[in-house]
């Protein structure tokens, strides 16, 4: 007797059923040999009573029986908690019992009279295998839904953990709008996830100076969206300790110094990550402004009160990449009624173009759209009678084809600052 098979069938149950004594007791007296409990029947009724509070490893029943048929045990089997393979004998070779066993369920179906006993051996071996697969099947089932039972309580602490997070960024940025010194500012992110990595901030010094800036972290996420919680409080701490505003014409290096601190405490720290951004200081009482460039674009997007929108001008290095890097500060000298949009990278991934030069091209024409859309009854008049649009952060997503409230390729975040000479559309 093969031994791997003995050492499997080991302690397992096989019910085996039939009405003929003979047949039954040589087939119990060689299963128990070969190490299985066999549970003996004459009567398939009281086979399938037995069945209903027991679960065997295998069930042998023939085919043909007075009270209830093979094929009639076989589907109640099926319809158990916990159904078993189920092994047929008939001594009439029916080619369509036997097919109708199979599409049932059957493990295998044994002609009587079983003069070779090595035929048993294979069927209750297979039936074995069958049973054994099922098993590994229901547990591997029953570990992977508790692992997404556990990966769903994950997420869900996750997608909470996110929304706390997401709220305590929000509370950290600036009031939308807010109105310093005859001008407004007012600011909208989409976000590609829960949290952003670009960020915007913005605040009145000393009742005359407007600094604002816009940055992106590299990446997405948390790990971005940390960098810019970080960031926040390391710019309000350089303005509160180092006084940088100490004289009327100081603000002029504020926005290069402001970021060459910045980039040396991001090279010193491990977050590996750098930042473009747009930082600027614009003088309430004179209207210039003086801007740094680093790594950004697009462009911030001058709009004049005539009406005309160009891009500023003005490069650099991004924040974060290179020691002792330093920025070259930018001056213009806003007109009376200006108005300044600025974008982070995130609005060109919207536009269909390839080329970026494109995709500047169609965001200016696109601004300018906006611009000469239905111009403002308080608009400033120019030589051709035309009048220049008060534009809203809404009016240019709508011109930009998106919702405020959709989920976005990249992070995008849009600043508008407007001379209050012209009235705000929110």
């Amino acid at each position: 007797m093969n031994q791997a098979f003995k050492a499997k069938a080991m302690g397992k149950t096989v019910v085996l059923i039939d009405d003929d004594l003979y047949t039954r007791d040589r087939l119990q007296v060689y299963l128990h040999e070969c190490g299985l409990n066999v549970v003996t029947f004459d009567s398939t009724v009281c086979a399938r009573d037995y069945l209903e509070y027991e679960s065997p490893d295998i069930v042998i029943t023939d085919l043909r029986s007075p009270e209830l048929s093979g094929l009639e045990l076989l589907r109640a089997v099926n319809q158990l908690d916990n159904p078993v393979p189920v092994i047929l004998m008939s001594g009439i070779g029916n080619v369509s019992d036997v097919a109708q066993a199979l599409r049932l369920g059957a493990a295998d179906y044994l002609i009587k009279p079983i003069l070779d006993f090595d035929v048993v051996v294979h069927a209750v071996d297979q039936a074995l295998n069958m049973r054994l697969l099922k098993q590994e099947n229901e547990a591997y089932k029953a570990r992977l839904e508790a692992m997404n039972q556990e990966l769903l309580h994950t997420v869900q602490l996750l997608e909470r953990d996110q929304q706390a997070a997401k709220q305590v960024q929000r509370n950290l940025l600036p009031i939308t709008p807010a109105s310093y010194g005859g001008m407004t500012l007012s600011h909208r992110i989409l976000p590609s996830l829960y949290l952003s990595g670009d960020f915007i901030d913005y605040g009145y010094i000393h009742q005359r100076y407007i600094a604002y800036y816009l940055t992106d972290v590299s990446g997405h996420g948390a790990s971005s969206a940390f960098v810019t919680v970080w960031l926040k409080q390391l710019v309000r701490r350089l303005f509160r300790e180092r006084q940088l505003f100490q004289d009327v014409h100081a603000f002029k290096d504020v926005p290069a110094q402001l970021l060459e601190v910045v980039n040396r405490e991001l090279m010193q720290s491990r977050f590996f990550s750098h930042l473009t951004s747009v930082v600027g200081v614009i003088d309430a009482n004179t209207r210039e402004m003086s801007y740094v460039i680093a790594g950004h674009l697009p462009l911030p997007l001058l709009i004049t009160p005539e009406g005309e929108v160009e891009f500023l001008e003005g490069k650099g290095k991004p924040v974060g990449l290179f020691e002792n890097a330093t920025w070259w500060v930018n001056t213009v000298k806003l007109p009376k009624g200006f108005q300044l949009v600025i974008f982070s990278d995130g609005i060109l991934e919207t536009l269909p173009d390839s080329d970026l030069l494109d995709k500047e091209q169609r965001l200016l024409a696109a601004v300018k759209t906006c611009v000469s859309q239905e111009p403002s009854s308080s608009g400033v008049e120019d030589t051709g009678g035309r009048l220049a649009t008060t534009l809203s952060l809404d009016a240019i997503a709508s011109g930009l084809g998106l919702e405020l409230d959709q989920e976005a390729p990249d992070d995008i975040a849009m600043v508008l600052i407007q001379d209050s000479s012209l009235p705000v559309g929110m």
